[in-house]
């Protein structure tokens, strides 16, 4: 339906100029179809396979809309496009609308109603078209292959074109209403023989208003008119909306881009306003906040500090090794100043003072 998404739209815009005249007579739909130059729609350079593709989805786009849910004006207009579409197609031999068996009820019935509204000019060209035999009578409303599985998409009803869902009108309808005008007249005789004055019935039998049934008409009325007035109001709201939106489109790539700056600005105001996590050696130092609005010099100051900082403990650092080197050598000392056996020798004797001359050894002979 993608690649025919063109066509729905065409199709859609033409009916509903259709059902924005209030009317359903042929002459109207012909001047705008005319007006829209709508005869063009098969004049594109396409292939023979495609131009019988094309046709078809054009045929069976137009079909869905000649069906219920759709209301009586708009099912009017839909086969007046169904009789220029197959008037107006390209291939030969033309191709033909594909009637399923379950919708033929549907559309004698719709036949029947066009016949009796006295819309002649609709009844005529359905006649029309069965006479130039532009129905193609399947069992199914989808061509159907062996052992294959395909996903059928609907179209989309459009909400305007359906047919109000009117209970009220459904549950009262024109014989009924000649049938409570019937029984209400009967009733009116029946009290008038029973009274005295079989001119008109008593005041004691006056159990019901004699326009009963007028109310009951003005009623019904009245809501089918608020009910289309509701429609008409929604629909414009619709417009409205689809209006604004154009408008605030180019706007709204400018919003978003200072929405994307203002969330960067946040998440930096957030990391440089973060607590610096202080040393094991300076925990017991109060902690301070490291602000993004201090200049360039308190940085200076700050490294520097932390330079100094760094020098002292390496300085103290040293100095606490070379303490620990001193006591470990005066253990040592102790250690040998112990032991009267060994004789006690020490590194700085030894590099200061020199080695003695040994004594020469006498020859006997």
């Amino acid at each position: 339906m993608s690649s025919f998404s063109g066509l729905q739209t065409d199709c859609e815009a033409l009916l509903s100029s259709f059902q924005g005249t209030d009317n359903v007579r042929f002459e109207v739909f012909s001047g705008l179809w005319r007006d829209r130059r709508f005869h063009t729609i098969f004049h594109g350079q396409m292939r023979p396979l495609e131009k019988k593709k094309f046709t078809e989805k054009a045929l069976d786009l137009a079909w869905r809309y000649f069906l219920p849910p759709y209301n009586f004006q708009i099912r009017v207009g839909a086969l007046y496009l169904l009789y220029g579409l197959y008037n107006t197609q390209l291939c030969q031999p033309k191709q033909k609308i594909r009637i399923a068996l379950k919708e033929w009820f549907e559309v004698e019935r719709f036949q029947q109603d066009l016949i009796n509204a006295q819309h002649y000019d609709a009844a005529y060209i359905f006649r029309k078209l069965r006479l130039d035999k532009a129905f193609h009578f399947t069992a199914m409303p989808r061509l159907l292959t062996f052992r294959t599985k395909k996903k059928i998409r609907e179209t989309e009803c459009k909400e305007e074109f359906k047919e109000l869902s009117n209970r009220v009108s459904r549950l009262i309808t024109n014989d009924v209403l000649e049938e409570i005008v019937n029984v209400h007249d009967h009733y009116q005789k029946m009290k008038c023989l029973i009274s005295t004055d079989q001119s008109q019935p008593d005041k004691a039998l006056s159990l019901i208003k004699d326009e009963f049934v007028i109310n009951i008409k003005n009623m019904i009325l009245e809501y089918q008119q608020w009910q289309q007035d509701k429609m008409k109001l929604s629909s414009n709201a619709k417009e409205s909306e689809e209006t604004t939106d154009k408008k605030d489109g180019g706007t709204s790539q400018d919003s978003e881009g200072s929405e994307r700056a203002n969330a960067l600005a946040k998440i930096k105001y957030k990391s440089y306003n973060a607590v610096a996590q202080a040393s094991r050696s300076r925990r017991h130092r109060p902690v301070k906040l490291e602000s993004s609005e201090s200049g360039s010099d308190q940085g200076r100051m700050e490294n520097r500090k932390c330079k100094r900082g760094r020098e002292r403990s390496q300085l103290t650092r040293k100095r606490n090794s070379l303490e620990t080197k001193g006591v470990v050598k005066a253990i040592k000392k102790e250690a040998v100043t112990r032991n009267p056996r060994m004789p006690v020798i020490t590194e700085e004797e030894n590099s200061s003072e020199e080695d003695p001359p040994r004594p020469k050894r006498k020859r006997t002979r």
